[in-house]
């Protein structure tokens, strides 16, 4: 009667231990979370709080009415979004100096800044690219006594399958998901050795620098586009008024608003249109895809990719699937709509205008926000090439002026379609699609160093640290 239940069976007294906030829901002692709870305390372990200076926030709500965000500046504002694979992403946003100094929290080098609401448990390092900074209320700032731990091996842990379970079991409410600073604080850290966590600093060290390449790589490929285009040091104008007749406004484009007719989308296209250009309808084919609606949402089955999945430097893991049922009731379509190897796909709602290149078949499906972009003549434009200008200034600027003015932004196929692109020199544009190409291949290095980093940390705890070493020297052709 009871097959295929997982049931957990305890003493009260097991109940009652290390349990501050008596939980006695079923989910906090699901299988998997007691065993990892096992085998960390089957060895020598300290909480994390005794393992650092302090871990604290960023303090009273009232403080948020200092901030306002500048698209400039010397001192950075970190948000939950900001942290990404492990550290604090590169395009943040600015405040001023003097809001900087108004407000409690302050940043220092080897600091974490971990999720606490939302998109939990995920940890980012503090590096010196991120300072002077604050961040904001979503976001613990745990900061590691150096003497007691190192912040890299600290940080891999966090971010690592078995980090990952410990906040997913802690954390608190059901519609979003909290981690207060009790629970982060309790958070139980295995004592491995000096030379293990040295180790794992020399890996993410060794990614980082990778991941820098790779940015390098592609602001170079960037870069060559925007002089072929003129474009490069080009001061776009901030004057707000710009007059247009009736005839080369409304009857043109079908657009009364003000924002559509600003000067600085004028002198892009004007740019783009002074030297060789087409419009994209005629560069690809465009196809849409489906949307299934939530009813055909399944805990697993096919990954169905949304633009939450979807950035220029890659895809993540779906958080949705289609079911089965649907799957076999449209067998033909899915087939038709999984996109395949060179397809550029391209998001026209939510964050419009992203564009991501398949290096290979996706074994999915993705929403209707996302087009299908397959390049016509590929001796006259380069996929590679093409994915780029998309996602550089050039066209972005055409979907801001397009899609601009909605509280959820949509950007119209017939929009779309007319997007000019710029047709620079065909070897300029191989230059860019080997500058691309170089740039995602130390990107895959990187991830692959921070998967080998999290698996040697789960290894080591789960049997110890001679098989973690050998592991990590396997998968680095050391």
């Amino acid at each position: 009667m009871l097959e295929g239940l997982e049931i957990s069976v305890l003493n009260m007294s097991e109940v009652l231990n290390d349990n501050k906030t008596k939980r006695f829901d079923s989910e906090y002692y699901k299988k998997e979370f007691l065993k990892i709870d096992k085998n960390i305390i089957s060895s020598d372990y300290k909480r994390l709080v005794s393992l650092c200076e302090k871990i604290t926030d960023f303090g009273a709500f009232s403080q948020n009415n200092f901030i306002e965000y500048k698209e400039n500046g010397s001192h950075y504002f970190i948000r939950n979004q900001d942290i990404e694979n492990s550290f604090i992403k590169d395009d943040k946003i600015f405040i001023d100096k003097d809001v900087y100094e108004k407000l409690s929290l302050k940043l220092n080098e080897f600091d974490l800044l971990l999720q606490r609401t939302g998109s939990i448990g995920k940890s980012g390092l503090v590096l010196k690219k991120d300072l002077p900074s604050s961040a904001n209320q979503n976001l613990a700032q745990i900061k590691p006594n150096l003497t007691k731990i190192n912040p890299y091996f600290l940080n891999v842990f966090l971010n690592s399958l078995i980090g990952q379970k410990i906040f997913e079991r802690l954390a608190t409410g059901n519609v979003q998901p909290w981690l207060n600073l009790g629970q982060i604080e309790s958070v139980k850290i295995p004592s491995l050795s000096e030379k293990f966590q040295l180790k794992i600093e020399e890996i993410v060290k060794s990614l980082f620098n990778k991941t820098q390449n790779s940015k390098t790589f592609y602001t170079q490929a960037e870069n060559i586009l925007l002089e072929e285009i003129g474009l490069q040091n080009f001061v776009l104008s901030k004057e707000p008024v710009n007059v247009k007749s009736f005839k080369d406004s409304f009857v043109a484009s079908g657009r009364l608003d003000a924002e559509y007719y600003q000067l600085k989308y004028e002198q892009v296209i004007n740019k783009i249109k002074s030297k060789p250009y087409d419009s994209l309808t005629n560069l690809v084919q465009i196809k849409k895809s489906i949307e299934p609606g939530s009813k055909s949402y399944a805990e697993d089955g096919l990954p169905f990719m949304r633009v939450a999945d979807l950035s220029k430097n890659g895809l993540s893991e779906p958080q949705k699937y289609i079911s089965g049922y649907f799957v076999k009731e449209n067998q033909d379509k899915i087939n038709d709509l999984k996109p395949k190897k060179g397809t550029i796909l391209f998001s026209k709602d939510g964050s419009v205008g992203i564009a991501y290149h398949l290096r290979e078949n996706y074994n999915g499906i993705t929403s209707g926000a996302i087009l299908h972009l397959n390049v016509k003549d590929e001796s006259r434009i380069i996929p590679e090439y093409l994915t780029l200008a998309l996602n550089s200034k050039v066209v972005q600027m055409q979907a801001e002026r397009d899609a601009g003015g909605s509280i959820i932004l949509h950007w119209r196929s017939s929009e779309i379609e007319n997007v000019v692109v710029p047709i620079i020199d065909f070897e300029k544009q191989k230059q860019i699609a080997d500058l691309i190409e170089e740039s995602f291949s130390l990107k895959m290095q990187s991830e692959h160093l921070l998967d080998v980093a999290k698996r040697a940390v789960v290894i080591a705890i789960e049997e110890n640290e001679e098989n973690a070493l050998e592991y990590i020297k396997t998968e680095t052709n050391e």
